[in-house]
């Protein structure tokens, strides 16, 4: 059987490795947070109006990706398959007039990394999620 104090210091030394690395990596995560704050209302209400400025999400997701990336590797853990996944079929759409007749099909999945990003950033910065203004 295991020893069970030798498993905790393995997993608090694994906790304070990933905190370190945030902690190296709050700089890019604090300007994600910013990105947010000005962006995130206005790109959603594009996706909902049919606007091809909701393809814009794709840059904040590819930032976050990065980021996340960095501290996934330095951790020497993989990123979620799922979250892996779900970001790749959101980048790297572009416009074109056609999407129109298929909107949905188009930007959901930008939709979906996007939100997806957004929420892991969130989890690295140990924050609420990011206040979202009205009006």
């Amino acid at each position: 059987m295991p020893d069970p104090m030798a498993y905790l210091k393995e997993q608090l030394r694994k906790d304070q490795k990933l905190l370190d690395t945030i902690k190296v990596h709050l700089p890019a995560l604090d300007q994600l947070v910013e990105m947010l704050e000005y962006d995130y209302e206005d790109r959603m209400y594009r996706f909902y109006y049919q606007s091809f400025k909701v393809y814009d999400l794709q840059s904040f997701t590819t930032q976050a990706l990065d980021v996340l990336q960095q501290i996934a590797h330095a951790i020497d853990r993989p990123l979620s398959p799922w979250f892996t996944e779900i970001t790749a079929q959101g980048l790297g759409v572009h416009f074109v007039m056609e999407h129109n007749q298929h909107w949905l099909v188009h930007t959901r999945p930008i939709v979906e990394a996007f939100l997806g990003s957004v929420s892991k950033v969130e989890m690295a910065m140990f924050t609420p999620p990011v206040r979202r203004h009205s009006g």
